[in-house]
């Protein structure tokens, strides 16, 4: 929505300030015309009014009172709000000795500011009576922030977000004792000592003062190593992302340019714009190696960590999307998986303003083209890149400002050190390699310890790539040839042993052949090729036997096909998944419990993303929509929300012009779980609908059973209790129909009991819980068993029976700490912190609500965080902290609002009611629990419903003693 006109800004402006109080009309005129209001003012201002409620179309959203008008928003719905209370949680977080909470928001609350306050409202009254109240609030925010962020050992990173303050703020002397610790803390105590003198001379110059007492006795402390200037022993991130693969052993030559890329890379001097090196040159030429060096050489001058990523712009595989970088860049900085955009520009925008005030340095090796490394490049000057790429990248340097760095072959005697040979044969092989280190590296590999001059007879007019690969045994010779079907970045020797059709310990002995001959690399267990090794390995195969590439390349995606079925065996064994459909036998890797399940797809993963795109491009097609839907249940736990999306949609369109229903089916019904598990219900219900008609059209029963409990789940998630009924009771009757086992009844079971809870059907709840208890007892569901106690439980405590209830949620945490699982404890946590406040044990309620939290924290599902966020808040509302359950119920009803679970805002809502009430604001309360008694109503949540209506009452009482309340 835009606003255009001025006066309605104006207007807009003045009402959300007090969003939710009633501006009078005498302050509406003032802050709209100043001292020269028009003629007809009340005329023209109900014209500005009817004019912005036809903008902000829902005409309720301004209501009008005796005296004035009144924006009904909830404050959390404005910026300059949400930025106070957000900044309130973030005080109260440090208070606390939550120090890393502290710090995340208050960069929230700071990242509502897109500017100076009210900039683009033409109001003089109203800028002068606000926006010097907003400075200040938003000044001493930067300052609290500051603090925490020296108090977690942060102050490398924060000296150049200090310089700015400083230079925008001069004579606000706490961002220069800030920027004085912070410097003499990273060992820099004449820069912190200058800026002393500094602002000591503007104060002088600028109002005729000294510095303060406490910046005095800072720069006295600092002149005498005070040993209570320390860093905190204890670095708040432990864990600096160092993603640079191994510098090259006995690394040769280039003293020169490693020079002149260090000085382009970390200038002595101040800068601006972020350094960028493009280091271009002929394939083979050396670009990775020489830019890993510098980069291993600089690591010191980067504290915040070194992000590395190849691009794969020349691979003979897909390149790595761009979405997949960021994702990868934002997890190594600590984004919690279901907090990453799938949108690549979000992505990026999100990437660049995490990394103001770090110093991290950024290594993009392979890019084919500029498009490839915009998204990726920071904005802070404090974070170079360098750029390694066979293209000249014009359109970097021009657009960009990327300085390039040509790198040619290397000198006679860097080549020689690098064949660790001197004499005139060794200079002449220097010479027939082109003095390039790839093809160097594989000459002294042949070479070995015998005489240079014996090789050079045997390579006559060939090239060494070409003597190297002759060199080899036949067995050798297949293997590298046939691995040039691999889509990915890298391999295994059960991946090799698959696409050769080969015994493992076989293909092991060969693969060592190809390494010590440098014609793979190995590191840790896995291998690579060089591209042009690559390319030269898929020529000589092509060449020799184009058929066995063929199928070399079909058995191994079949391999990768079977893997990720096995995985999903030991991970989640009912999840309803297509079967794998491979006949021939497969040389799987060891992989025998849940927590290798886990690790071997997180390993392969960017493998597997490039062989469903290169199955759903190539063929064979199935093979795409058979691995996304074998990944489903990994991605889930993981929450790897980018490549979920790309595998899926590359299954959908790949199943989809094959016209293979059940792909197709299947790959709808991944979309649907993808976007509940975002949050997404009603993209969720669309694909989840959309498989059920195409199962329907195909009759498989079993797998329509599958998909509408799913359904069933979801729209009881987002409120819609009558279709979750229908959906949830025709998955149990499809399922006994097409006489699947009984274990698959457990979830749909454990829906319905959820389900009774809501509807107030307490002892039928009872009873559908506990036959699902039953058969996940029986069947060994350790997921679904935990489900089912701690809802029987929460059904116990609506029941009146506390005692009871502890005893089944006391199970319930007992089998998921043993399990491991993160959200099943929080959420057993919060059901247990819920019974201790119905018997009064407030402080108790908030420490086991605290621990749900720390569960959450990582990796935490955002419904569980709104109940816990609800229970918090009503644990703080029983200890009289009324201000504080205040912002968290409003941080539970924002979070509730953005995923569209309407279960958790109608609780929310009741709950901010209620501390309202107590605050002494009734009216505002009675709006509250109004909302919350017509959500409930409409969704029939009949215990929230009880709860809402009760609420309600006692501000009906409260507001009939209450003269003058504007009903």
């Amino acid at each position: 929505m835009s606003v255009r006109a001025g006066k309605h800004r104006a207007l807009l402006a003045a009402l959300s300030l007090r969003a939710g109080r009633v501006v009078s009309i005498g302050e509406l005129v003032s802050f709209l015309w100043g001292g020269d209001p028009p003629a007809r003012t009340r005329g023209t201002l109900q014209t500005y009014v009817m004019r912005l409620r036809q903008l902000l179309g829902d005409p309720s959203l301004i209501r009008t009172t005796s005296d004035g008008y009144r924006l009904v928003v909830p404050p959390e719905q404005v910026d300059v709000h949400r930025f106070t209370t957000t900044a309130g949680l973030a005080r109260q977080a440090a208070q606390s000795g939550h120090l890393a909470d502290a710090a995340a928001l208050y960069s929230d609350a700071l990242s509502l500011w897109r500017g100076p306050a009210l900039s683009d409202v033409p109001s003089d009254t109203l800028r002068d009576d606000e926006v010097p109240r907003l400075a200040e609030r938003l000044l001493v925010v930067h300052e609290e922030r500051n603090d925490v962020e020296l108090a977690l050992g942060n102050h490398e990173r924060l000296v150049p977000v200090l310089r700015s303050l400083t230079a925008d703020h001069p004579l606000r002397e706490r961002f220069w004792a800030q920027l004085m610790v912070a410097l003499y803390r990273g060992s820099r105590q004449a820069e912190a000592l200058e800026a002393f003198r500094l602002v000591a001379r503007m104060l002088d110059e600028q109002l005729g003062i000294e510095p303060g007492p406490a910046l005095r006795e800072l720069h006295q402390a600092i002149l005498v190593g005070d040993p209570s200037l320390a860093a905190p022993a204890d670095r708040a991130d432990p864990d600096v992302p160092d993603q640079l693969p191994p510098d090259v052993p006995g690394f040769v030559g280039r003293d020169e340019l490693v020079d002149r890329i260090s000085r382009l890379i970390a200038p002595d001097g101040p800068r601006t714009a972020v350094p960028i090196v493009a280091l271009t040159g002929v394939p083979g030429v050396g670009k990775t190696a020489l830019a890993v060096h510098v980069a291993h050489r600089l690591r010191d001058r980067f504290p915040d960590g070194r992000l590395y990523v190849d691009l794969r712009g020349y691979a003979l595989g897909p390149a790595t999307p761009v979405v997949e970088v960021l994702t990868r860049f934002l997890r190594a900085l600590g984004v919690p998986p279901e907090q990453i955009p799938v949108d690549v520009d979000e992505q990026s925008t999100l990437f660049r303003s995490l990394l103001t005030g770090r110093r991290m340095l950024l290594v993009l090796d392979n890019a084919a083209a500029p498009d490839q490394v915009r998204p990726l490049l920071p904005g802070a000057a404090s974070c170079p890149v360098v750029v390694t790429s066979r293209d000249d990248l014009r359109g970097l340097i021009a657009v960009d400002g990327a300085r390039r760095v040509k790198l040619d072959v290397l000198e006679p005697a860097e080549s020689l050190a690098v064949l660790r040979r001197t004499g005139p044969a060794a200079e002449e092989l220097a010479r027939r390699c082109g003095h390039l280190p790839l093809t160097l590296g594989i000459a002294a590999a042949s070479v070995g310890n015998g005489p240079v001059a014996r090789y050079l007879e045997r390579l006559g007019d060939r090239r060494p790539l070409d003597l190297a690969h002759a060199a080899l045994t036949p067995g050798a010779r297949r293997l590298f040839g046939l691995l040039s079907v691999v889509p990915g970045p890298d391999f295994t020797t059960e991946a090799a042993a698959n696409a050769a059709d080969l015994p493992v310990p076989e293909a092991a002995a060969l693969l060592d052949q190809l390494a010590a001959a440098r014609l793979v690399r190995s590191a840790g267990g896995r291998y690579a090729f060089h591209d042009e090794l690559a390319r030269f390995a898929a020529g000589v195969a092509d060449l020799e036997s184009p058929e066995q590439v063929g199928a070399a390349r079909v058995r191994l995606l079949e391999f990768y096909v079977r893997a990720v079925d096995h995985c999903a065996e030991l991970l989640y064994p009912d999840l309803m998944r297509l079967p794998a459909k491979v006949g021939r036998a497969v040389r799987l890797p060891r992989i025998e419990t849940a927590a290798q399940a886990r690790a071997w797809p997180d390993a392969e993963r960017a493998n597997l993303t490039a062989a469903i795109r290169s199955a759903a491009e190539r063929g064979p097609a199935a093979v795409s929509w058979l691995l996304a839907d074998g990944l489903r249940g990994y991605l889930w736990i993981g929450k790897h929300v980018t490549e979920w999306l790309s595998t899926a949609r590359y299954g959908l369109d790949a199943a989809h012009e094959q016209r293979d229903v059940a792909g197709e089916a299947a790959m709808h019904q991944n979309l649907g779980t993808l976007h509940w598990r975002l949050g997404d219900f009603a993209t969720s219900i669309a694909h989840y609908t959309r498989a059920v008609e195409l199962h329907r059209l195909s009759g498989d029963l079993a797998s329509e059973a599958g998909v509408r409990g799913n359904l069933g789940v979801v729209r009881l998630e987002s409120g819609d209790l009558a279709s979750a009924r229908n959906d949830l009771e025709t998955c149990l009757a499809l399922q006994r129909e097409s006489g699947g086992p009984r274990s698959g009844e457990a979830g749909v079971l454990t829906g319905l009991g959820v389900l009774a809870i809501e509807t107030g059907e307490l002892a039928e709840a009872v009873d559908l819980l506990g036959e699902a208890l039953a058969i996940s007892v029986e069947h060994g569901l350790r997921g679904s068993e935990i489900t089912a106690l701690t809802l029987l439980g929460v059904a116990s405590q609506h029941m009146g029976e506390p005692q009871r209830a502890l005893s089944h949620l006391a199970e319930a945490l007992r089998l998921s700490t043993e399990a491991g699982f993160r959200e099943a404890t929080a959420r057993v946590l919060e059901s247990i912190a819920s019974v201790r406040l119905d018997l009064g044990e407030h402080a108790e309620a908030l420490e086991l609500a605290d621990a749900a939290l720390a569960e959450l924290r990582e990796d935490g599902d955002q419904r569980i965080t709104t109940n816990v966020l609800v229970v918090m808040a009503s644990a703080n509302r029983g200890l009289g902290s009324l201000r504080t359950a205040d912002e968290q119920f409003q941080q539970a009803l924002t979070k509730a609002r953005r995923i569209g679970y309407l279960p958790g805002e109608a609780r929310a809502l009741v709950g901010l009611a209620g501390v309202r009430r107590l605050l002494g604001q009734p009216a505002e309360a009675k709006a509250l629990a109004t909302q919350a008694v017509a959500l409930t109503t409409r969704l029939g949540l009949r215990v929230t419903e009880r709860s809402a209506r009760a609420e309600l009452a006692a501000l009906v009482d409260a507001l009939a003693g209450t003269p003058g309340d504007g009903r």
